[in-house]
C-alpha cells in the first residue's frame, strides 16, 4: 500500500473556520447560547486527526474523552455533507459509515478545507483495502483447491493399492 500523501498525513487539527462554524451554530440556540459555545469551544481546541496506512484516528473532548479508530478496510460508505453556513465557509463534513449495523455515522471528520480530495483519498484506500482483501481470498481458494487436488490423489491411490 502506498504511504499517505504529505497534504493528507499533515491534517492533525481542524481548520479556523470550523470554531466560526461553531460559534454561529451555539447562537442559534438562543437561550443555551453559553453552555453550547462552551462544549463546542472545548470540542474543537482538543480535536485531532492522525491517517496512518492503516486507518484514521480521531479524539476529541475534555471531561468525556472520544477517541474512534478506523481501519480502511471496514469503511463501506462515505458522505459528503454541508449546510448552507458550511458552504458559505468553505467547510463540510465527512461522514464515514462501517457495516455496524447502524444508520448513522461512525466517524464525522470536520473542519477540513479540502474536503473533495480527502474523500477521494478515503474511497481510493478503501477501494485499495477491499481490492486487497478479494486478492487475499483469491489466493486462498487457490490454495484450498489445490490441497483438494492432491487430496483426491490421495484417496485414488488408497482406493487402487486396496
Amino acid at each position: 500500500m502506498q504511504p499517505v500523501p504529505p497534504q493528507i498525513a499533515s491534517i492533525t487539527r481542524p481548520v479556523d473556520r470550523l470554531m466560526t462554524y461553531y460559534v454561529l451554530t451555539a447562537g442559534a440556540t438562543f437561550v443555551a447560547f453559553p453552555v453550547t459555545l462552551v462544549v463546542l469551544y472545548f470540542r474543537y481546541h482538543t480535536m485531532r486527526y492522525e491517517f496512518s496506512n492503516e486507518g484514521i484516528r480521531m479524539s476529541w473532548g475534555l471531561l468525556f474523552r472520544n477517541e474512534v479508530v478506523l481501519n480502511y478496510a471496514r469503511i463501506q460508505d462515505i458522505h459528503l455533507r454541508s449546510n448552507a453556513v458550511e458552504r458559505a465557509l468553505g467547510l463540510a463534513r465527512i461522514e464515514i459509515q462501517t457495516a455496524s449495523g447502524s444508520s448513522s455515522s461512525v466517524m464525522t471528520l470536520e473542519g477540513l478545507v479540502d474536503h473533495d480530495r480527502m474523500r477521494d483519498f478515503l474511497y481510493s484506500r478503501m477501494r485499495g483495502a477491499t481490492a486487497a482483501k478479494h486478492d487475499s481470498e483469491a489466493g486462498l481458494a487457490g490454495v484450498l483447491h489445490e490441497v483438494a487436488q492432491e487430496l483426491r490423489a490421495v484417496r485414488v491411490a488408497l482406493e487402487k493399492r486396496a
